[in-house]
């Protein structure tokens, strides 16, 4: 505790007399060996600890082909390919703080971590645009309203309720949360916009550790440019990538078509092969490398080739916030091998 006698009698009159105490002392209160310290009206350490049952709604089988042969799983599946035993490819409906809770407390775990462990999380929060969650949707040609629900109301007052502070408090125990239940070569990609984007960054570092940090990424994308009176017009998100632990986490390169501008900078042999000069520093020399013996263009941190979902397209869900398939695989091919299990959270 980092306060003179001068500060502590200061608190005190303070405190007798029913003020608010600056927050300065607050800092100096509960300040520890660490030279930054988040705080925040509503911060608290303790994270939710139930463990709710999951009631199944509703099952979707894929039809199978008679030609098809039985599908090799990590888990136990019955003739049309639905899951008989194990945690995977389950669409999980309700509040996430209390899903992320009984995940991480409930029986469900243990069969979770038998699997390996959850290797990465995805998560699609709130932006902090204070709109709630209803919304139109199309149906059959004609529009309808979807109107939030008793819990998306309890949701949105916890969420916007005492402005940015509940914003931080909510996202705060969620992360806190998929911490524990990460495993622990596991990774993390938290998605977000300019609204929130400096707090989200402050809270993965104080959650996962400054020295976890894997990446910044920037999706720019597409978008009709409107004039703005004041600033450049916004066409971009920002996605944060954590691992868990500093040493371990899947990891896999993932590449792009190279663009027709770094083609043209590649010459044809006799055959029509682009090729170009490369030094080779080890030998001294020159050596030839062929454009198709290439993997091709390592994607990097800015991702500007995957376009925001067509509004004609049949991917198109009418979800105001609805991110392209090719987004999250690409996230998935990433950070998860074949057979790993993945929590997507929206």
């Amino acid at each position: 505790m980092n306060l003179n006698d001068i500060d502590k009698a200061q608190i005190i009159e303070l405190i007798k007399a029913g003020e608010k105490l600056p927050k300065e002392f607050i800092y100096k209160l509960f300040s520890d060996e660490e030279d930054v310290f988040l705080f925040w009206n509503g911060r608290k350490e303790e994270v939710t600890n139930v463990a709710l049952p999951f009631h199944s709604i509703e099952h979707i089988d894929e039809p199978r082909k008679e030609e098809d042969k039985p599908q090799t799983s990590l888990f136990e599946t019955d003739f049309r390919g639905r899951q008989l035993k194990g945690w995977t490819n389950k669409l999980i409906w309700g509040d996430n703080k209390l899903i992320l809770s009984s995940l991480a407390n409930g029986p469900i775990k243990e069969e979770i971590e038998k699997e390996g462990g959850l290797k990465l999380i995805y998560i699609d929060p709130p932006f902090a645009v204070g709109s709630d969650f209803g919304f139109d949707i199309q149906i059959g040609g004609e529009t309808a309203e979807k109107k939030q629900s008793i819990i998306e109301e309890i949701a949105y007052r916890d969420t916007w309720g005492k402005g940015i502070s509940s914003y931080l408090t909510m996202m705060y125990e969620r992360l806190k949360l998929m911490h524990n239940l990460l495993a622990e070569d596991g990774s993390i990609y938290v998605h977000c916009d300019w609204r929130v984007n400096s707090l989200l960054r402050f809270l993965c570092d104080d959650i996962f550790g400054r020295d976890n940090f894997l990446n910044e990424i920037i999706w720019t994308y597409f978008a009709f440019k409107r004039k703005t009176a004041k600033k450049f017009p916004q066409k971009h998100d920002y996605i944060f990538s954590y691992k868990k632990d500093k040493e371990r986490f899947v990891w896999n390169t993932q590449f792009k078509p190279h663009s027709p501008e770094y083609l043209k900078r590649w010459k044809k042999d006799e055959n029509g092969r682009l090729y170009r000069d490369d030094v080779n520093p080890t030998k001294g020399g020159t050596r030839i490398i062929y454009l198709d013996e290439l993997e091709g263009d390592i994607v990097d941190s800015v991702w500007d080739d995957i376009n925001p979902v067509n509004p004609m397209g049949l991917e198109k869900v009418d979800y105001p916030t609805q991110k392209p398939e090719s987004l999250l695989e690409r996230i998935i091919n990433a950070s998860s091998d074949k057979g790993d299990l993945r929590f997507l959270l929206w």
